[in-house]
């Protein structure tokens, strides 16, 4: 493998958990009282810190935006029964990638709470060596929690690849100086991704293993 680090988004990456976002989101504007987003429009948040996605969300409804941010945690954990698996092939791959010797990370839009919470759901956690989450960082696209990885890692950005679902990951990657693979099973469509500086797209897990295997990837959707 050409790269040394693979950091991995974690909504819509690893865990198929959009559509329990998407539907969080919706109850949490129904419990406060504002208008309730469209599927797309709240798929399009997916990755920023939660202050910022409300923010984002409900731009006219600045009086809300505590509510809604607590509303949206209440209803997370109580409010929605969605499951959240995790995307298929996605555990075993990962765990071969730490077994080839391949430094992992993640970079989230979640807080610590939430990702721990899911560390201790799936027991993925001791396959990172680091995370960052929105709790740590400036919310995506800022370059920030790669940053602050390669930093710990003393990792130079061209060893580096980020994995991820969302314009924001894309994007942030972008801002950061890596290259970055696209999933296409979560926040963002193949034709909205095909306009990123993704390398590639993939649809599973299974297409990400070729295309991480590489060694030369060829830069399809950039320049």
């Amino acid at each position: 493998m050409q790269y040394k680090l693979v950091i991995f988004d974690w909504d819509g990456t690893v865990m198929d958990s959009v559509p329990k976002i998407v539907n969080t989101l919706k109850l949490a504007a129904h419990s406060v009282g504002v208008a309730i987003p469209s599927d797309e429009k709240a798929s399009a948040i997916i990755g920023l810190s939660l202050d910022t996605a409300v923010a984002t969300l409900f731009p006219n409804d600045e009086e809300h935006w505590a509510s809604l941010a607590q509303a949206y945690q209440h209803q997370y954990k109580y409010g929605d029964n969605t499951d959240t698996p995790l995307f298929d092939g996605a555990q075993d791959y990962i765990r071969s990638l730490k077994a080839q010797g391949v430094l992992l990370a993640v970079a989230t839009g979640k807080g610590r709470a939430g990702l721990e919470n899911m560390f201790a759901k799936t027991g993925l956690g001791d396959c990172f060596v680091t995370t960052r989450t929105a709790d740590e960082a400036k919310s995506k696209p800022d370059p920030d929690m790669i940053l602050q990885i390669l930093t710990e890692l003393d990792i130079e950005p061209e060893d580096a690849v980020m994995i991820g679902d969302s314009l924001l990951d894309m994007k942030m990657a972008e801002n950061a100086g890596i290259d970055a693979i696209a999933m296409s099973c979560g926040a963002a469509s193949v034709e909205q991704l095909k306009q990123s500086c993704a390398l590639a797209i993939c649809n599973d897990y299974a297409q990400l293993a070729v295309r991480l295997q590489t060694q030369n990837i060829e830069t399809a959707l950039c320049e």
